[in-house]
């Protein structure tokens, strides 16, 4: 992120809001941010480096949650996310593992629910729905074509 402006945000700020659409990808730099989904907190980071907003931004989409300042917080707000990710391979590779590891976890826990409810009888189709899109998400073609 170096020559790149950081902003300052108070406790309590939203960087980012579900629903809403804003093209940026944040770095955090300090602090703490809460990334809630609804009324639900679903993930909290303080570890520098920790890369949030990317998926609305690389998919042009509207932002899955809201990420809140739980303290004071220093961040990067980048605004060509497509430049800054393919603009060094390292950075390309640090996002791409960070994001590997929120499908891995996110993976887990539906194979989780899976498993607790056939053990219970019951089926949950929309974690059934959830798997197959995870597992077997086709690969776009522009892509693929990469």
């Amino acid at each position: 992120c170096q020559g790149r402006r950081i902003e300052k945000y108070r406790e309590g700020d939203d960087l980012i809001r579900e629903g809403a659409r804003s093209g940026h990808l944040f770095v955090l730099e300090s602090g703490e941010i809460e990334v809630s989904k609804g009324m639900v907190e679903i993930f909290r980071s303080r570890v520098p480096g920790t890369i949030f907003g990317e998926m609305g931004a690389l998919l042009d989409v509207p932002h899955t949650a809201t990420v809140t300042a739980a303290t004071p917080v220093r961040a990067y707000r980048i605004e060509d996310p497509a430049e800054f990710l393919s603009s060094d391979p390292q950075i390309a590779l640090h996002a791409a593992t960070i994001l590997a590891r929120r499908l891995h976890s996110a993976s887990n826990y539906l194979a989780d629910l899976k498993e607790q409810n056939r053990v219970k009888g019951a089926e949950l189709s929309a974690v059934n729905d959830m798997l197959q899109m995870l597992l077997k998400q086709p690969v776009p073609d522009d892509v693929a074509a990469e």
